[in-house]
């Protein structure tokens, strides 16, 4: 069995119902343009797939950056022109920890 990198995204943990909802079971889906449901099952399958944040950097479209100020501790990732995937990385015993915070309309 090959050893996992330290590094290496093990899982990622749903911080917000109606997201999880929408991961699991297209829950709330209406709530979202249909562009932006896309955008989000596109990236949750990049993040999926992820060793670390720098295989997220390398997809020039996500616009993987850190927010400012008093939310320098999450980072988004762009589902599209105008919506973001909020998201902090975390460690626990198991190892790395992606939160998926939320869905967020930046304009």
């Amino acid at each position: 069995m090959p050893k996992i990198s330290e590094r290496r995204f093990v899982r990622f943990i749903f911080r917000n119902r109606d997201v999880e909802g929408l991961y699991t079971e297209r829950k709330n889906a209406h709530k979202y343009p249909t562009e932006v449901v896309n955008g989000f099952f596109r990236v949750m399958a990049l993040i999926r797939n992820a060793v670390d944040e720098r295989d997220l950097r390398a997809f020039r479209s996500l616009n993987y950056e850190s927010l400012k100020g008093n939310r320098s501790h999450q980072n988004s990732l762009r589902l599209n022109q105008q919506w973001r995937l909020i998201v902090e990385r975390h460690e626990d015993e198991s190892g790395r920890v992606l939160w998926i915070i939320d869905i967020e309309d930046y304009h």
